[in-house]
């Protein structure tokens, strides 16, 4: 019976394959447990989320939306390769799916084709959603795609698994098409390659950036340290034009709209661009 990684089992594993992690707020108790088991957990599934901007797409994976509550994943994979953090528990992304696929999962052995939807892949599978608008068409990053095998090859590791455990969507519930644009069967290559490597990338060093205050520190009457500390690390990026004397504890107009500078000039933040810091923003401007 394998039992579910704790949170700090989960995390370790990411960051010693590798992977660049954002830890999201209350990501180690966000879960759908009270609606049913997690675990024992026999794979590990990829999706694509059909969402464009990596702050909007962190923010559906986390909330859901009507009908379907959040969190749906257990982490995002963004188009920057960053694996952003929201659940170490159940999560709403599986679905019903077929019980020979998951047979097949469990003995690690080619899967047949999908065609029943009879068995809770929420129990038994941890799954990443990849930002991408999954109509063929939008570009996977080579830095993603190494993002999304780092990050199935550590979950593989923890368990002894190997590249068999590691299936898409569409394998898994008929009607299903994520991931679209790259081939499940040349992410398995990918990743078994990477498990037959005994020296796997090293853990990165702890990062040095501060921890992200939250959302509601941001904002007119707010006054902090937290705030000052944005202020100075936006002038020494070069994003401070529009301070008259500086930064200082109190959350102003002059903040906004240098943050708004600052996440015009990333790709991934661009369609979010309203002057309010996210923990991605935060993650991006203290790297």
């Amino acid at each position: 019976m394998a039992a579910p990684l704790t949170a700090t089992r989960l995390l370790t594993a990411l960051r010693a394959e590798g992977c660049t992690v954002v830890e999201h707020p209350g990501w180690r108790t966000h879960n759908r447990d009270h609606m049913g088991p997690f675990g024992p957990v026999h794979g590990v599934m990829i999706h694509h989320t059909v969402t464009k901007g990596t702050t909007n797409t962190v923010r559906i994976c986390h909330d859901g939306y009507a009908g379907l509550p959040g969190p749906l994943c257990h982490g995002v994979i963004a188009k920057d390769g960053t694996i952003h953090l929201l659940s170490a528990g159940r999560a709403n992304h599986a679905g019903l799916g077929d019980d020979d696929v998951l047979q097949a999962v469990i003995a690690e052995r080619l899967a047949p084709a999908d065609d029943e939807a009879n068995t809770d892949g929420n129990r038994y599978f941890y799954g990443f959603e990849c930002e991408n608008l999954g109509d063929g068409h939008d570009p996977w990053p080579d830095v993603q795609l190494e993002a999304i095998e780092k990050a199935a090859a550590a979950i593989c590791r923890a368990y002894g698994w190997g590249d068999r455990s590691v299936i898409g969507h569409l394998e898994w519930q008929p009607g299903k098409v994520d991931p679209k644009g790259f081939s499940m069967g040349a992410m398995r290559a990918r990743i078994a390659e990477r498990l037959d490597d005994d020296n796997p990338e090293p853990t990165p060093p702890p990062p040095s950036r501060p921890p992200f205050p939250g959302r509601e520190a941001f904002r007119p009457g707010q006054s902090s340290a937290a705030i000052e500390q944005l202020g100075h690390q936006l002038v020494k990026r070069g994003f401070g034009r529009h301070y008259r004397v500086g930064p200082s504890r109190d959350w102003g107009e002059a903040d906004r709209l240098n943050v708004a500078d600052f996440q015009r000039s990333h790709p991934q933040l661009r369609g979010d661009a309203d002057g309010y810091p996210g923990p991605l923003t935060w993650h991006l401007l203290f790297s």
